[in-house]
């Protein structure tokens, strides 16, 4: 199975796709962020997708954003 997440946003740079998926991970700078947030929704996910047994991809959505595949076995 897979789930296919895609969106617009400023996207995820090469060097944090391999630790945006950490525990309290937050891109960028907080005391500029005007977003609020904890870090823990791709952490969520990738745990869930691991007890699952499946994978997941992050790539980028040309021009603008990011693609979020996710794997699960049937």
């Amino acid at each position: 199975v897979l789930l296919e997440v895609k969106d617009e946003g400023v996207g995820i740079p090469e060097s944090a796709k391999a630790v945006v998926t950490q525990k309290f991970y937050r891109y960028g700078n907080e005391e500029t962020r005007s977003k609020k947030g904890t870090g823990l929704g791709l952490y969520i996910v990738k745990e869930l997708v691991n007890l699952h047994r499946g994978s997941m991809q992050i790539l980028d959505n040309t021009p603008r954003g990011t693609i979020f595949k996710v794997f699960l076995p049937a």
